[in-house]
């Protein structure tokens, strides 16, 4: 086979499968019937002289030499976008057409809800891929092309990265009602450094900011998968946690079970920044894309500016204990 036989929109079609891993849905993606995508990847792969899909009634599995093919073909594509870019006027143009915006477990959930609307109006012609995954998931999709653009958690290795900070997000204390916590006075991190401080699995950045916020040992406490999960066990009176001011409810907790609190000035929190490949010719509109995060971001947290400065976002103020209500919006 030369290079006259090989096709972009076969490599397309050949992606798509291997993303989806249904034949039909890979078709619906790229908009062709699903007979022309698969008399299409049967062609390359006889070309090509090997099978890229072990088929079944059940499901479609790359095969140990499809997995090189898609992995070459991402980067094929990759690269070829970005020529049409380079050869389009205007650098600074909006973003358009399809984009992978991944977010770590713990924020995604919390926060598309609240900006999808606006983001949506802000980029009417950019069509919006979510996922969401580990920091180490969504690093590896990043540098090999799976994922455009992610919203993480800082620090996170830069090398081939560009990386925009967005605004610094609270962490609250949820403790069950009857625990000592629970109590007024001023509340410091270093007060929660104890056997009862339920954390995330292994792999989870909120577990390690957790840890390194109260200066709590890495094996400290009982794991949980999930911030839900976590929610529960603090219900089930097994221990207390931290929990991003975004994924606290706004509503009151209807079983009285538990009580959230803030913590006084210089408490723990993370800061959320938007990361992209610095390779990527969609730099400009990308850009953008942080600056609009950065206008919406939400109230209850610290927005940063461009020059890396911070300043509160409207609505935002320390938050004070919550037992029956919550008082403060986050």
């Amino acid at each position: 086979m030369n290079l006259s036989g090989l096709s972009l929109r076969d490599l397309e079609y050949v992606v798509a499968v291997a993303e989806e891993t249904h034949f039909g849905r890979a078709a619906e993606r790229c908009n062709v019937s699903q007979p022309t995508l698969s008399v299409q990847v049967r062609k390359l792969e006889e070309a090509l002289g090997i099978v890229l899909f072990e088929r079944s009634n059940r499901r479609v599995m790359l095969t140990p030499a499809g997995q090189g093919i898609v992995r070459q073909a991402r980067t094929v594509l990759a690269e070829a976008q970005r020529l049409l870019v380079l050869a389009s006027e205007g650098r600074g143009a909006p973003l358009t057409g399809r984009l992978v915006l991944a977010a770590i477990q713990t924020l995604g959930p919390y926060l598309f809800p609240l900006i999808l609307r606006s983001l949506r109006q802000e980029f009417p012609l950019l069509a919006l891929a979510l996922s969401e995954a580990r920091t180490a998931e969504i690093l590896d999709g990043l540098r090999d092309g799976r994922i455009d653009a992610a919203l993480l958690s800082l620090p996170i290795p830069t090398a081939g990265l560009a990386v925009s900070p967005l605004f610094i997000e609270p962490f609250l204390l949820t403790c069950p009602a009857d625990h000592a916590l629970a109590r007024g006075g001023a509340l410091r991190a270093r007060d929660i450094a104890g056997p009862d401080l339920l954390l995330l699995d292994e792999g989870n950045c909120l577990r390690d900011q957790t840890v390194a916020a109260c200066g709590a040992g890495s094996a400290a406490g009982r794991h949980a998968t999930s911030l839900e999960t976590l929610r529960s066990m603090v219900a089930a009176g097994a221990g207390y946690t931290l929990l991003p001011a975004l994924a606290v409810p706004a509503a009151p907790d209807p079983s009285g079970l538990t009580v959230t609190r803030g913590f006084d000035v210089d408490g723990p929190g993370r800061t959320v920044a938007l990361a992209w490949r610095a390779s990527d010719p969609r730099g400009a509109g990308l850009s953008h894309l942080a600056a609009f995060f950065r206008t919406h971001a939400p109230a209850g947290t610290t927005a940063c500016r461009d020059d890396g400065v911070l300043r509160p976002v409207r609505g935002s103020r320390p938050a004070r204990d919550r037992r029956d209500s919550v008082a403060d919006p986050v």
